[in-house]
């Protein structure tokens, strides 16, 4: 009988091992897992030369160009130009149908002559009525004539020197007539105003156009000199206070792959782009609504140094050199994150009834108020041994690859640079990490 027992016994004590060994292979597992390292990869803080840029996108567009609109209206007799045709200053452009314009001149030529001619015969009669005057003058002064006689003679000559002003008035008006009528037919033909490129013509033969008296006429063609060329790029209004005149850009144009040209900032917009005095005296509310939700952009034109063919509306791309610094520390720019400094969670309100004391403290200068939120401040992540250090940093000028660091870290410093899930996320203060594969993989410095 007791061998069964013990049986049973023994039994029960190996259900009870394999369960204790279960248990401590689950425990141990689940540990392991907590305990399992961040895998972070380091870079030396290290001093090198940075530049910061400003990217913009635009277009290519000529220097100089001009748009060709009549200042005179009629049918288009001889348009003897093509788009891309190249032409010299005084070259005929566009002819328009002289026929009103040269009968309008002489008409207004006759009219001035008219003029002459009447100016001509109030001085003849003047000359008489000074000459009878004088006469009569004389013989009133020896009272050889009645006061009313040479009242008339007096009044015969007063009357002639106003004709003759009038007439000389009637003179200049006239001549004012017939230069403009002869300036009018002049405008009937168009010339080249400079050396340049038909880059666009938008007029036909025997087509009818409007002078520039009728709003903004009719725009025939553009020409512009393609020798000159300059990038015309938007700016924001944050980026725009750092571009100043004569900075050097390089540009990348879409036309011409994988080269980039030189180019020397020129002019610089004083006002938003698109702004007009219309809108600022008030257009319509749907208008103004959309302009109030679209960004501030700022338009900078760019000379290009190098030559070559480009063709007007390319698009391109500029990097602007706004700022440059030499033997600087720096770390990596995705080293750089934000987090809330060690005790930096919101404190709650106050409450009420509290210490009236410590209230008026909290809205002394240079103490915060109780329930004002504390901002995130930017830091970086100090490898030291088996775990990182959570370092505050003030950053200076960066550029695509790199953050200036002007206090917070020393040279030879290793910095966590990667990965981003860790930097941005998962690191904290005194956190255990282990390096992975790439890591103390960075660039060099100088």
């Amino acid at each position: 009988m007791p061998k069964p027992r013990k049986r049973k016994r023994r039994k029960w004590i190996y259900i009870l091992l394999i369960l204790l060994g279960l248990g401590y292979w689950a425990a141990s597992r689940f540990l392991w897992k907590k305990e399992e390292l961040l895998s972070v990869q380091v870079e030396k803080a290290a001093k090198r030369d940075l530049t910061e840029t400003v990217v913009a996108s635009g277009r290519i567009q000529p220097v100089i160009q001009v748009m060709i609109s009549p200042e005179v209206a009629g049918e288009i007799t001889a348009l003897p130009v093509q788009e891309g045709q190249r032409v010299k200053k005084g070259d005929l452009l566009v002819q328009i149908k002289p026929d009103n314009y040269v009968a309008s001149k002489n008409s207004a030529d006759a009219n001035y002559k008219f003029s002459i001619g009447s100016r001509n015969q109030a001085e003849a009669e003047l000359e008489k009525a000074t000459a009878d005057f004088k006469r009569n003058e004389e013989l009133f002064g020896s009272k050889l004539v009645t006061a009313s006689a040479f009242q008339e003679f007096k009044t015969a000559y007063d009357v002639a020197k106003l004709r003759l002003q009038n007439s000389i008035h009637q003179v200049d008006q006239a001549k004012f007539a017939l230069d403009r009528a002869v300036d009018d037919l002049s405008k009937t033909t168009i010339t080249s105003p400079i050396d340049g490129t038909v880059t666009k013509l938008n007029s036909q033969l025997g087509e009818r156009v409007l002078g520039t008296s009728f709003n903004m006429g009719t725009e025939m063609m553009t020409i512009a000199q393609l020798d000159n060329m300059e990038a015309r790029v938007d700016i924001g209004e944050i980026d725009i206070v750092l571009i100043k005149e004569g900075q050097n850009v390089r540009l990348e144009v879409d036309a011409f792959k994988d080269r980039k040209f030189g180019g020397t900032v020129t002019a610089i917009a004083n006002s938003t782009k698109g702004s007009s005095l219309s809108a600022m005296a008030g257009g319509s509310s749907s208008s103004s609504s959309s302009s109030s939700q679209e960004a501030p952009k700022f338009q900078v034109r760019i000379r290009v140094n190098d030559k070559e063919q480009f063709r007007p509306g390319m698009s391109v791309t500029a990097e602007i050199e706004t700022r440059s610094k030499k033997d600087v520390l720096t770390v990596p720019i995705q080293s750089v994150t934000t987090r809330l400094p060690p005790g930096g969670a919101a404190k709650p309100p106050a409450e009420k009834g509290g210490d009236a004391g410590a209230g008026d403290a909290g809205n002394k200068p240079g103490h915060k108020k109780a329930n004002e939120p504390v901002k995130p401040i930017e830091v970086v992540f100090v490898h030291d041994g088996d775990h990182v250090k959570m370092v505050p940093v003030k950053t200076g000028i960066s550029d695509n690859d790199y953050f200036e660091i002007a206090s917070g870290v020393s040279e030879g410093d290793e910095v966590v640079s990667g990965g981003y899930k860790a930097i941005s996320k998962d690191l904290e203060d005194g956190k255990k990490v282990k390096l992975g594969s790439e890591a103390r993989g960075g660039k060099e410095g100088k």
